[in-house]
């Protein structure tokens, strides 16, 4: 199960996630989400947990859990949209003839 992981500390690296979430079951990958120009945190990354029950259980374990000092939130991650999908629905003006 894929997990989100957001209100991060700027400070909290990888390691920290997988110590974290590795107290409640396997950790398949732990990344955190940094700005392609800066490669600052953009303080929130995603977890992938081995199982569906494990990942239930993080949210229900450590969702407003305390980690560097700040509450974090975990909840399941929504599916990733691809940006590169034409999207549906109408924009712009365009031109009309008459």
């Amino acid at each position: 199960m894929n997990l989100y992981v957001g209100n991060l500390t700027y400070d909290v690296v990888q390691n920290d996630l997988e110590n974290l979430f590795s107290q409640i079951g396997p950790v398949k990958s732990a990344v955190i989400i940094r700005d392609k120009y800066s490669g600052e945190s953009r303080g929130f990354g995603f977890v992938e947990m081995e199982s569906q029950d494990d990942g239930k259980a993080a949210i229900e374990k450590l969702n407003g859990t305390e980690l560097k000092g700040r509450s974090i939130v975990v909840n399941q991650a929504k599916p990733r949209r691809d940006n590169r999908a034409p999207r549906q629905g109408g924009g712009g003006r365009g031109s009309r003839r008459y």
